[in-house]
């Protein structure tokens, strides 16, 4: 796509100007809990999940101001996961995107409770968006969704189950549509709930979520047995050292790849050719990740 970058970059910044908003708003500094918050949460990052819902609400043609607040709640809520993830009682990691993960500047029980005020005020910020009351519901019932008992919560519940068992492919890709493919589905649906889009668009955003989250799993797996440290800002090797099945262990990191090139081509020409050359930011956002080294 022409310009990519340039739209990439505009997304990147309004995510990250709605974000500032949003510690202004509901994170107060004066309680350590909320710089623990603010912390994790203005600490760098990609940010694929604002710009998802920033991206897909431009291409519908929706209203700033609305997806601007989704896209602040959508990445507060994955920041609570990430802060959790990172805890002792789940992936002991001590690193996140290059500097120490929270609970290792903060404190555990501090980084516990900064994980509870992100998924709280998550909410909060859809709640106060300048939106309709249906997008205002379509967004936060497409949060829940994504973060829940369907979603996010139950792909970790299962990714935790499968750390001393053997999985087979279709294991993997039940784990990771919850993981992480139900959260990047829920930005994609938020930025489709602030343009008020329709059921047939919003189903052809669900099927290329759940694509796109599926191939960002198989290339982490992958950047996991192949990258640095240094690369990835997080620790390496983890997953296999610990003899949990992944897609590069299942399958080796060449043919893990193919796969991942294989679902990812499948999910752009589904998406184009029910879109048209309005989702080619999209396509091509999915194209950056395939590639992508951290």
């Amino acid at each position: 796509m022409e310009n990519y970058e340039i739209h990439y970059w505009a997304y990147l910044d309004r995510g990250n100007a709605a974000l500032e908003k949003a510690c202004g708003q509901f994170l107060p500094q004066e309680s350590q809990v909320c710089q623990a918050a603010q912390y994790s949460l203005l600490g760098g990052g990609k940010r694929i999940r604002g710009v998802l819902t920033l991206s897909v609400c431009d291409m519908l043609g929706g209203p700033a101001a609305a997806a601007e607040s989704f896209a602040a709640a959508v990445e507060m809520l994955h920041c609570y996961s990430l802060i959790h993830d990172d805890l002792p009682c789940m992936d002991d990691d001590d690193l996140r995107r290059g500097r120490p993960a929270c609970h290792k500047a903060f404190g555990e029980s501090t980084a516990l409770l900064a994980g509870d005020l992100l998924l709280t005020e998550a909410f909060e910020a859809v709640a106060n968006a300048e939106a309709s009351p249906e997008s205002v519901v379509r967004a936060a019932r497409a949060l829940s969704s994504g973060a829940g008992s369907r979603g996010m919560v139950y792909g970790q519940e299962l990714d935790l189950k499968y750390e001393t068992q053997a999985a087979t492919e279709e294991q993997l890709r039940q784990i990771h549509r919850g993981k992480t493919g139900a959260l990047i589905n829920a930005a994609v649906q938020m930025g489709a709930a602030a343009a008020g889009a329709d059921a047939d668009i919003c189903q052809v955003l669900e099927q290329y979520a759940y694509g796109i989250g599926l191939v960002f799993q198989i290339v982490d797996d992958v950047l996991d047995v192949t990258s640095s440290a240094e690369q990835l800002g997080k620790p390496i090797g983890s997953d296999g050292g610990n003899g949990k099945t992944t897609f590069a262990v299942l399958y080796g990191p060449e043919q893990a790849m193919e796969l991942a090139r294989s679902i990812n081509q499948e999910t752009c020409d589904a998406l184009i050719k029910a879109l048209g050359p309005k989702a080619e930011f999209l396509a091509e956002l999915a194209d950056r990740l395939l590639v992508r080294k951290n």
